[in-house]
């Protein structure tokens, strides 16, 4: 099955940038759509961005402008790219797959995502 193990967390002021990798192996053929999620201790896990196979993808209003989801189908890895960061982006950030032929549709929900990694924490002061 899908094995997904995320980098790049880390602490940054307010203001700065980070850069989240996922790197995927065991990759099930017919894998269309990966997404980043994020959850904060005591809340539920909310879809950050999602990107299908065919390169479209989606944000939440929270994101929208400031983040970018990629991915690297060659290096079977998917990116996030977090710039003018907020306090609010502190959570720790999941990279999610779908199963094999399911497209991403917004709004997606954890419930949808049956792979994931084992989250990167980002923290951001004021």
């Amino acid at each position: 099955q899908v094995q997904l193990v995320e980098s790049g967390g880390g602490s940054v002021q307010a203001g700065g940038s980070l850069s989240l990798s996922c790197a995927a192996s065991r990759v099930t053929y017919g894998t269309i759509c990966m997404a980043w999620f994020r959850q904060v201790p005591g809340e539920e896990r909310e879809g950050v961005a999602s990107v299908n196979i065919d390169g479209t993808t989606d944000y939440a209003d929270s994101v929208k402008g400031r983040f970018t989801i990629s991915q690297d189908k060659a290096k079977n890895t998917l990116y996030l790219q977090m710039n003018s960061l907020k306090p609010e982006d502190t959570a720790m950030y999941y990279c999610a797959a779908k199963s094999p032929f399911k497209w991403c549709s917004w709004p997606i929900t954890s419930t949808d995502f049956p792979y994931w990694g084992q989250g990167t924490q980002v923290t951001v002061s004021s």
